[in-house]
């Protein structure tokens, strides 16, 4: 049994039109919401054996900022150019990449292709991921290339609306 924690990047900044997507930054409200989302993964106990993020400038702040909350070290982080953009396909490919010997990953990214990736993992669908949203599922696999179509199931779904 895997365990795979999604994780949309916080709310970006879209103050600068002629800034492309890839170097937007977190605004104020994506700044406070996602090391408030990292101390409600790490307040339920959740402790990842390794984080892959996009490495869009959103991503990677929202992947800091968790990190650092659930005492990840930052060195660690696994910047995954593919994530950026990445339809489901995509993501499960690098998913099924992993080592065998990892337990708990944190995938950190964009939507549509996470909410996607979700909805094709478990076996109950949701409407949205909002950002800074959280889905955590257990997945049926000894090993993450066994990665397929309804091996997981919802474990928890954390929405920055419902944080306290």
């Amino acid at each position: 049994m895997k365990r795979l924690t999604i994780i949309r990047h916080a709310k970006s900044s879209w103050k600068d039109p002629l800034l492309e997507d890839f170097h937007r930054p977190l605004n104020r409200r994506g700044k406070q919401d996602a090391p408030r989302m990292g101390r409600l993964l790490r307040e339920a106990g959740s402790s990842p054996d390794a984080i892959l993020s996009s490495p869009a400038r959103r991503a990677e702040a929202t992947a800091l900022a968790v990190a650092e909350e659930v005492g990840y070290s930052e060195k660690e982080i696994r910047w995954e150019e593919d994530v950026y953009g990445a339809e489901p396909r995509d993501l499960l490919r690098i998913l099924r990449g992993l080592e065998d010997r990892l337990s708990h990953v944190y995938l950190v990214g964009h939507n549509p292709g996470l909410l996607d990736l979700i909805n094709l993992l478990a076996t109950v669908e949701i409407p949205a991921l909002p950002t800074c949203g959280i889905a955590e599922l257990e997945v049926d696999v000894e090993r993450w290339a066994e990665l397929d179509s309804g091996c997981g199931s919802l474990v928890r779904c954390l929405l920055p609306r419902e944080a306290p």
